[in-house]
């Protein structure tokens, strides 16, 4: 990910230097929220508030039934499932996001 449409996110360096203090902060079933930053086919990459150095992913299968990919900039909300060591990602369930149909 690291280009210019998120001018701000954190380089693979940092996320990986940041891992043990995102898993720390992120327990599974925590609450977070967060913005969009991309849309890949497969879910959606999110900026979690609050933990500067933490990837988000929400999986299109961990998306609410019927529900459609939040745009890119939209605010969503969800919950840590777990994480994933190998690549530095904190895997979000969905709950809810503005405009979905």
């Amino acid at each position: 990910m690291n280009d210019s449409a998120w001018p701000d996110e954190p380089t693979p360096e940092q996320v990986r230097r940041g891992w043990a203090a995102t898993v720390s902060a992120l327990p599974a079933g925590t609450r977070v929220t967060g913005q969009v930053v991309a849309c890949p086919p497969f879910g959606v990459f999110l900026r979690i508030d609050d933990v500067p150095d933490a990837l988000g992913l929400a999986d299109i299968g961990s998306m609410p039934a019927g529900a459609s990919l939040p745009a890119p900039g939209a605010r969503i909300s969800g919950e840590v499932a777990w994480h994933t060591d190998h690549n530095h990602q904190v895997r979000i369930r969905l709950s809810e996001w503005l405009d979905h149909s």
